[in-house]
């Protein structure tokens, strides 16, 4: 009855549109007091949460990927992508994916990715006779490209929710070659569709060009080798690497650029501290809510209903990826990480998963629910952007949720794409 009264709250407050992290916190509450348990353990948990180290590297990350917006960096990486792929079909749609996998690389959000890079290329494609639906769809699929990229937020909640033992510099590397795949079939994707439209295909500007914007470039894309070389290497750790990050990037939109001024900066610290207490609201309740599910053996039980469905690893692989595309579109992106880890994790370890091969997974199919609507984020910013509504994307966004998915299983179902590259480190 305790597993009702949790999941029923929780699925009663998320319909009539309460915030996630009072639906996560008021459920967590209201199973307690149902079970007898003093409520000072719910906000204990959610201290606990919270109180971990390795979360500063997420607020220090969110402070550096907004500087960089507003210090020049994202306009400069665009001028360098459409030198390279501006003149093949549809060009600002190749542009935008090129140039939202370089940002990717820089600030590790996708939020930030569509506003970033959707904000100035979404306006541009439309005035160049590219349907909104067009650049809002292809915008908001290639801005989930940075969840997969160092430096990831989310790989680092994953870590953080596995509990001892699985590596964010290993996290950080597995999700390369999956990126770069989502990164290619959208790509794919944005040319079939441009090709169907009869959008032009754009001008070579010529190797002298891609060279000079390059050299442009350079300062803003050193930031990626930086943070995973470093990272990598063992030079610094992740959290170590975030206020690094934040340094460079104040040196480089301040001192080389010179884009970043008093206003922008307030602006950047204020963004910073309003994501961040959002973001450990909802880290603090989630945590409480996954302890209650593990208090009441909800993992075992979830390993015991999969074993009966079938015994086949493939088939319950498939299994947890239909239930993570359903959750990803109510449920935002850090709690489903947070709630889903030691719920599902058990199961794919027993079946002899790679932990992490399944956080690749993981990030990749959450991020895909970013996507799709009530709750989808990153849909909701490109919309915003574009100036259309949720229902106008969501009539032509199928060939690139298509790629989307189809990459997904690829990843789930070839360890070797996410696991090759981190093995060549060890």
């Amino acid at each position: 009855m305790e597993i009702w009264v949790l999941f029923g709250v929780f699925s009663a407050l998320l319909i009539i549109g309460a915030p996630v992290a009072f639906c996560l916190g008021l459920a967590s509450l209201a199973t307690v007091l149902y079970m007898d348990i003093p409520p000072v353990v719910v906000f204990q948990q959610i201290n606990s949460q919270i109180s971990v180290f390795s979360l500063m590297a997420i607020p220090f990350f969110i402070f550096s990927g907004d500087l960089m917006i507003r210090g020049g960096i994202a306009e400069r990486i665009i001028a360098f992508a459409a030198s390279m792929v501006g003149h093949l079909r549809g060009g600002l749609g190749q542009v935008n994916v090129v140039a939202c996998t370089l940002f990717g690389g820089i600030s590790g959000s996708a939020v930030a990715d569509a506003s970033a890079i959707g904000g100035i290329m979404i306006p541009q494609m439309v005035k160049r006779g590219y349907a909104a639906d067009y650049a809002v769809n292809v915008t908001a699929n290639a801005a989930i490209i940075a969840l997969l990229l160092p430096p990831s937020h989310n790989m680092i909640l994953y870590s953080l929710a596995a509990g001892s033992g699985i590596s964010i510099a290993d996290l950080f590397t597995a999700g390369i070659i999956p990126g770069l795949m989502l990164a290619a079939s959208l790509m794919l994707t944005a040319w079939f569709v441009a090709m169907r439209r009869g959008y032009p295909a754009g001008r070579f500007p010529g190797f002298s060009a891609i060279l000079r914007y390059f050299v442009v470039a350079i300062p803003g894309l050193l930031l990626i080798v930086i943070i995973f070389g470093g990272v990598r290497s063992g030079i610094f750790t992740a959290t170590e690497s975030s206020c690094i990050a934040v340094i460079y990037a104040l040196f480089i939109t301040t001192l080389v650029y010179r884009q970043l001024d008093w206003e922008n900066f307030l602006h950047a610290l204020l963004g910073a501290v309003r994501t961040t207490s959002m973001v450990l609201l909802i880290i603090g309740t989630a945590g409480a809510f996954g302890w209650l599910m593990a208090f009441l053996q909800v993992p075992q039980a979830t390993i015991n209903a999969m074993k009966a469905v079938s015994d086949n690893p493939l088939i319950i692989l498939l299994m947890i990826n239909l239930i993570l595309l359903v959750l990803g579109t109510f449920m935002d992106m850090a709690p489903m990480i947070i709630i889903c880890t030691p719920m599902f994790l058990p199961v794919v370890k027993a079946i002899g998963v790679d932990p992490i091969h399944f956080g690749v997974i993981l990030i990749l199919n959450a991020g895909i629910g970013l996507n799709t609507p009530p709750v989808g984020s990153v849909q909701f910013v490109a919309c915003a952007v574009g100036k259309i509504t949720i229902m106008e994307s969501m009539k032509s966004i199928w060939p690139f949720y298509g790629a989307s998915v189809a990459v997904l299983l690829l990843v789930t179902y070839v360890p070797s794409f996410s696991l090759w590259l981190p093995s060549l480190f060890r």
